[in-house]
């Protein structure tokens, strides 16, 4: 049995008021191993073309309701795991955040016993601390031929700190769905599906709209993580509540590591379906560059 103060947030002290996640919640939601069971791809992509182009959140701390900040990032399962599979699947993987600043991750999620992803991250240490900026890599547009076959953006709290509105990451959905080129998100990472309908063309529908998505529930952030002390008090906005909005069908009630195909959009639950993404994405690419 756990005592109510295992059950109260945690402070930051590097910024006034806030907060990581108790120590209760940590049980329920951490692990030192994920459920990785290998990245074998015989028909490995070898055609040096076909990129990924990761967006990830450079901010650490989420505003919530009532004031407080939550300390929080991407989560680090849900970002190098699926990583892990595209990596062996032979894609390239370009690391964006929309200001050019390094990645946060939440790094009291990381699995410190999972070799699989302590090599990723490794290898990718270079480009997690120094990454692209968004708005140069856009440029002046994305065309058919730029080699992104695929957008991948990691959930964490983090990944609600301006991604889901930043206009440029719009222009880079709508080109994906415009190109035929896929959207790989889990977790809290379906929230920047939102910023496909900022400065969308007049008369234009929402892309997203008639989609199914696995996402993580209103539910849990309502509810269980504020009561276990997970994050520090309600939030300001709801990701399922907000994409219903506009037209999307969350379709999971629990997270369970369910993962969703709808045409070019490839989700995930929660941390739990980060393996299961991984491979749903690295088959689903490898299919179509094989064609």
């Amino acid at each position: 049995m756990s005592t109510s103060a295992d059950r109260n947030p945690v402070r930051d002290q590097a910024e006034v008021n806030a907060w990581f996640p108790s120590p209760y919640s940590l049980t329920q939601y951490t692990s030192p191993k994920t459920d990785f069971d290998g990245a074998n791809y015989p028909n490995a992509y070898k055609g040096g073309k076909w990129k990924i182009l990761l967006i990830a959140s450079q901010e650490r701390y989420l505003e919530m309701a009532g004031g407080e900040f939550f300390s929080t990032g991407n989560h680090p399962v849900e970002t190098l795991l699926p990583m892990v599979h595209l990596d062996a699947a032979g894609f390239e993987i370009d690391i964006a955040t929309l200001s050019g600043d390094p990645v946060k991750f939440e790094m009291w999620a990381f699995p410190n016993e999972d070799q699989a992803v302590k090599e990723i991250y490794e290898k990718y240490q270079s480009k997690i601390r120094k990454t692209l900026n968004l708005l140069d890599i856009w440029g002046n547009g994305f065309n058919q031929q730029t080699p992104y076959i695929g957008v991948f953006v990691p959930g964490g709290h983090g990944a609600l700190n301006g991604i889901p509105f930043s206009a440029t990451v719009g222009k880079v959905l709508r080109w994906a769905h415009d190109n035929q080129r896929f959207l790989i998100t889990l977790c809290h990472g379906p929230a920047c599906m939102l910023a496909a309908d900022i400065d969308k063309p007049a008369g234009n529908k929402f892309i997203y709209d008639g989609y199914k998505i696995d996402v993580f529930p209103d539910s849990l952030d309502q509810g269980a993580n504020v009561d276990m002390g997970y994050i520090p008090g309600k939030m300001v906005w709801y990701v399922g509540e907000q994409l219903r909005k506009l037209g999307v069908t969350p379709l999971n009630g629990s997270i369970r590591g369910e993962t969703h195909k709808d045409r070019l959009v490839l989700t995930g639950d929660s941390p739990l379906a980060s393996n299961n993404l991984g491979k749903l994405a690295a088959k689903t690419l490898l299919e179509v560059v094989s064609k």
